[in-house]
């Protein structure tokens, strides 16, 4: 019967493979997940995932987080990270999800780390997610119309 299952005979068809896990992307990282996968982001509270969808139906996904975790992409450099991931695949769609009020759009080109004392850091007055768009649209040298943002509360995100 072992064998049976090994040669690929009838009775090992009818046992379904199973799903593969879904990659987790902790703050400051980026990652991809192949055609039919799925990415995990856990525990999303003040930071911003970025999943681009690419035509193969691939997923490459970016944990931007407000403060550096050490070892990971700051804010001002993670979409250089993703932007270099995705390389020259064709891309069908971006999306931004998170905490979007907490998040101004200079963060993606200058991380509130990089100010030095008696700089300003700007904080967010008020949402912007047309001005995150643009941001990552720029960040990831794709057009404005492919971005889109959502503000999403707190919590693990999956995406399929």
């Amino acid at each position: 019967m072992a064998q049976s299952r090994l040669d690929g005979s009838p009775a090992a068809s009818t046992t379904a493979p199973a799903a593969a896990p879904a990659v987790r992307i902790t703050e400051g990282q980026v990652r991809e997940a192949g055609p039919g996968g799925a990415l995990l982001y856990p525990s999303v509270t003040s930071c911003l995932t970025v999943t681009v969808r690419l035509a193969d139906g691939g997923l490459v996904g970016a944990h931007a987080s407000l403060f550096q975790v050490p070892g990971e992409y700051r804010s001002d450099r993670i979409l250089g990270a993703l932007r270099s991931r995705v390389g020259d695949r064709p891309v069908t769609a971006v999306e931004v999800r998170g905490a979007v009020g907490a998040w101004h759009p200079g963060y993606f080109t200058k991380a509130v780390e990089s100010y030095g004392d008696g700089e300003a850091v700007p904080y967010p007055t008020r949402p912007d997610p047309d001005g995150l768009a643009a941001a990552v649209a720029d960040g990831l040298g794709q057009p404005r119309a492919k971005v889109s943002v959502t503000d999403v509360p707190d919590g693990d995100q999956t995406v399929r």
